[in-house]
């Protein structure tokens, strides 16, 4: 059975943006070529916007991803790993950045389309982003170095930092070609091979990159990309035998299962960027103005689906009243609309389930006796469009205050000192990130030193950086990706000892 493909037309969209027809094969990407899944198994693709079915891929299983396994290790031992020179790691790279810059318009459409964030963003945090991922790490391709390390006079020793091998990755829906970007960037760099799994609900744009890759000239079998479940393909990524690392971006939930597949199988290496409750605290001598827009900013980006989501909002109480009177109207002005509109700022939440999921969140928050100082409720009559929402009177214990809702929805609650603002925020049992706001330089750097987070921006909300490492406390993962220190999660430390006089103990 032949592959199945997608097809849309972009001349009947609102707005700007992309204008033609997208086309391309919608199978498995193994070994430089588009295949069917070995039981012919599918997948729909729903628009967020309108409900429509706009597509459907393969679906992968056990036997598909062993398929991609074994040509990526292929790939390793033949082509890549050792055999591919640092030099030519860093050319494929900008080659494949290159191919991204000049299908931008396209690649951003089908980010919108199928995830429901609005076209704007999809270009800025997505594909700029994604171009900028990719010459980051060809920087770094080769300028991986190991270290000769004084022994004595007839010993010499030296370190050589390898790549792990066959990588196995799997990555969310919320932020679809950033998250592809950011697994295969330090992987590939360092002379990896992957295997990879988009999300089920969103794997459009990564299907797309695989014309990219081969058209930028990446050998055969090095990228090898399986759509799927989540509990087919991702559940044999995270058992495989022949995987030497997984790398997950998802919830803490599935993250303790991928560990554990992992754990149970060949001990394979492990990096987890899980889920997050992100405090963001507002100080009595914040620049008002400045912290309400963020602090928008933090809680409705990508309509709340972000792990770095800045939730929980804590006011000191001297300013409480005037910073919620400020934030409300912004909430409210927030743009809500089809992600092709020029204006509009956030669009429909990525399925169904995932809305609905939400909607009960809130329902729950009413329940336990917050209450609901703005939006609720759904947003229009079509589209999973829900209204930016701020609860008060939010106590420690409630529901929407300890877990992640993951949508429009932030909770406010007043304190009284700078102690009571870092015992808030720490409890928790995420530690991801953290915004602050105060100009008291001293204060900053006290606090951002207290909490307990992999990321503390300060009189900003969201800001990261590529060169900058991510990553969270407790249950938010473990290990780093973007920066230097990705790295080190794709590479394995051998230490060389050489005699040059020495003679045996015995």
């Amino acid at each position: 059975m032949s592959p199945p493909s997608f097809e849309f037309d972009f001349n009947s969209a609102p707005g700007g943006g992309f204008r033609g027809r997208s086309f391309f094969s919608t199978g498995l990407f193994i070994n430089n070529e588009f295949v069917d899944a070995v039981d012919g198994n599918r997948i729909g693709i729903v628009n967020p916007t309108s409900g429509k079915t706009i597509g459907i891929v393969a679906a992968a299983t056990e036997k598909d991803v062993d398929i991609a396994v074994r040509a990526a290790r292929e790939a390793f031992e033949q082509r890549w790993g050792m055999k591919a020179p640092p030099t030519e790691r860093r050319r494929l790279l900008n080659r494949l950045a290159d191919l991204v810059a000049e299908n931008a318009d396209e690649l951003s459409a089908l980010e919108a389309l199928e995830n429901g964030k609005a076209l704007i963003a999809a270009k800025m945090m997505d594909v700029e982003g994604t171009i900028g991922i990719l010459r980051y790490f060809a920087g770094w391709a080769d300028k991986i170095q190991g270290k000769t390390i004084e022994v004595n006079d007839s010993k010499l020793a030296y370190t050589r930092h390898e790549p792990i091998g066959v990588v196995g990755q799997i990555i969310p829906w919320n932020l679809p070609l950033g998250m592809f970007t950011v697994k295969i960037a330090p992987a590939l760099a360092t002379g990896n091979t992957v295997v990879i799994k988009p999300s089920e609900w969103t794997p459009l744009t990564a299907i797309r990159m695989c014309e990219l890759i081969k058209e930028a000239g990446f050998p055969k079998g090095v990228i090898n990309v399986v759509t799927g479940y989540g509990d087919t393909a991702g559940a044999a990524i995270a058992s495989h035998m022949d995987i030497d690392k997984v790398a997950f971006t998802g919830s803490s939930l599935v993250g303790r299962h991928v560990m554990k597949a992992a754990a149970a199988s060949n001990l394979k290496r492990v990096t987890l960027e899980l889920g997050g409750k992100s405090p963001n605290i507002i100080f009595q001598d914040a620049d008002l103005d400045r912290a309400v827009s963020w602090a928008a900013f933090g809680a409705l980006a990508n309509q709340g689906q972000l792990c770095i989501a800045g939730s929980r909002v804590f006011v000191h109480e001297d300013i409480y009243d005037k910073f919620l009177a400020a934030f409300t109207e912004k909430m409210k002005s927030v743009r809500i609309g089809d992600p092709f509109l020029p204006d509009t700022f956030q669009g429909p939440q990525v399925t169904e389930t995932h809305f609905n999921r939400i909607m009960n969140y809130i329902e729950i928050g009413k329940r336990e006796g917050a209450t609901v100082h703005l939006g609720g409720e759904r947003y229009g009559a079509e589209g999973l469009y829900i209204q930016p929402t701020i609860f008060t009177d939010v106590k420690a214990d409630m529901t929407i205050m300890k877990e992640e809702i993951f949508g429009p929805v932030v909770v406010i609650a007043k304190f009284s000192s700078d102690e009571e603002a870092v015992r808030m925020a720490n409890d928790t049992v995420y530690g991801l990130a953290a915004g602050l706001f105060t100009c008291d330089v001293s204060r900053a750097i006290s606090v951002a030193n207290q909490l307990k987070a992999g990321t503390v921006w300060i009189n900003c909300y969201g800001a990261s950086s590529l060169n900058a490492p991510f990553g969270g406390y407790k249950q938010s993962g473990i290990g780093r990706e973007l920066g230097e220190y990705a790295l080190e999660h794709y590479t394995a430390v051998k230490a060389v000892h050489i005699n040059m006089s020495a003679s045996p103990p015995i």
